[in-house]
């Protein structure tokens, strides 16, 4: 199907740019403060060449407030929200071309509470047109609504199917962004 091909392409694309792989081969810089042992205040993960590549920050240990995630061009790929840890507000996504130093387009955004997705998620085709609407409680699918690139409405067995594998490629990414923080927290001794 073009629509779960194109979402799993973007998301691998988008992925690649900012793997912890990726990121430990490029030998990045960890600005951060610590208190008791842990990281607290303002957090920055730049590349040698001074790019910032992470923007965030810590209380007592904890993410806090919002983490901002940039490519090595300087596009922006990701904004997320934390509480104590937890995802909570809008998680905004967007496309980026290979090599581009700023992104092209929206790709999502999904409103969350405690981790769990909580009210309409939305997202866009490369192009900017709408690709889907779901509509969540509590991370409970509530309704589902999806268009092809040629602008379509998907059927609601399609779009329901479509929402369970962005749910599980969306998962999958933020935890690869968050775990090149977890690997280049502040060295606190």
């Amino acid at each position: 199907m073009v629509v779960e091909k194109e979402g799993l392409i973007a998301s691998i694309a988008l992925a690649m740019m900012l793997t912890p792989q990726a990121a430990a081969a490029q030998k990045l810089d960890v600005v951060g403060a610590c208190r008791a042992g842990v990281p607290n205040g303002a957090y920055e993960l730049r590349s040698q060449d001074g790019h910032l590549r992470i923007a965030g920050a810590f209380a007592h240990g904890i993410k806090t407030g919002t983490f901002i995630f940039w490519s090595s061009r300087g596009g922006r790929i990701a904004v997320i929200p934390y509480e104590d840890d937890a995802r909570t507000g809008t998680v905004a996504l967007w496309y980026l071309a290979p090599g581009a130093n700023r992104e092209l387009g929206r790709k999502l955004e999904a409103p969350y509470n405690g981790d769990e997705l909580h009210g309409v998620k939305r997202s866009w085709h490369p192009d900017g047109a709408r690709r889907a609407e779901f509509l969540y409680d509590h991370g409970v699918l509530i309704e589902a609504h999806a268009w092809s690139a040629a602008g379509k409405p998907l059927p609601a067995t399609e779009a329901r199917a479509l929402a369970a594998r962005d749910a599980i490629n969306d998962e999958r990414y933020y935890r690869t962004l968050e775990q090149i923080v977890r690997d280049n927290m502040p060295h606190c001794e």
